[in-house]
């Protein structure tokens, strides 16, 4: 008889041992018992007055007609809660700045104390001029109320037709794009001897002083008379 040895799954499917039986063999499962065995010193120490005063239960606040902690401030002050102290009072009071502090802060700060002088100053003629709040231009008009018989009137049809955006002239080219698309037989195209020699930059010797012989146009250029297809290739494009 052959004995194969046992799958992966098998072996998982195993439970796992318990091991805090292994170390607590007295832990029973539902009942009240600890899982640590007490000692006989802890179960028969006698607690500090601070241990008994911890053990007290909290105080239970639902007489108050409410499931929480009254918000402070929020109820009117008891009999038995009193009043606060001047104490309390004292160190309610928002804190104030100090001199010093007032003197050397930033003028960012929207908050400055005014001197005695600058409360008890006079303003002159001139400031309650300047304080009062500017008018109207004595030639302002305000807008006009429209009638009722131009909201009723009909537009005639030459009003219409001249209400109109004006149009674009029918000959109008838009401005052409930079971007010219390249066809696909220029991109194979092969250049011939003549156009390689066209695209060679012209080679002039180094200029040291100016010459003014240089840029000389010849008679015969002068008086040349250009042909049709130049006449023609001259004209600006229409748009």
């Amino acid at each position: 008889m052959w004995v194969y040895p046992r799958s992966r799954i098998e072996v998982l499917a195993d439970p796992k041992p318990v091991f805090c039986q292994a170390s607590s063999p007295t832990l029973v499962w539902g009942n009240q018992e600890t899982i640590w065995s007490l000692t006989p010193g802890a179960m028969t120490a006698r607690p500090s007055a601070r241990t008994l005063y911890l053990c007290k239960p909290k105080k239970d606040f639902t007489k108050y007609g409410r499931s929480c902690r009254p918000v402070i401030g929020g109820n009117p002050l008891l009999p038995k809660y009193g009043y606060p102290s001047e104490r309390l009072l004292k160190l309610s009071e928002p804190k104030k700045f100090l001199p010093a502090y007032l003197e050397q802060r930033s003028r960012d700060t929207p908050e400055w104390p005014v001197s005695l002088a600058a409360q008890n100053y006079n303003a002159s003629k001139r400031i309650l001029q300047l304080a009062q709040p500017k008018g109207l231009h004595p030639d302002f008009m305000p807008p006009r109320e429209i009638s009722t018989s131009p909201r009723r009137i009909v537009a005639s049809p030459r009003t219409i037709e001249l209400s109109k955006p004006k149009q674009l002239h029918p000959n109008f080219m838009p401005a052409r794009d930079p971007e010219w698309p390249v066809t696909e037989a220029a991109k194979h195209a092969v250049p011939t001897k003549r156009i390689l020699g066209l695209a060679q930059p012209s080679s002039r010797p180094r200029v040291t002083a100016l010459d003014p012989e240089a840029f000389k146009v010849k008679e015969s250029a002068l008086k040349a008379v250009c042909t049709p297809r130049l006449a023609e290739l001259a004209q600006p494009i229409r748009r």
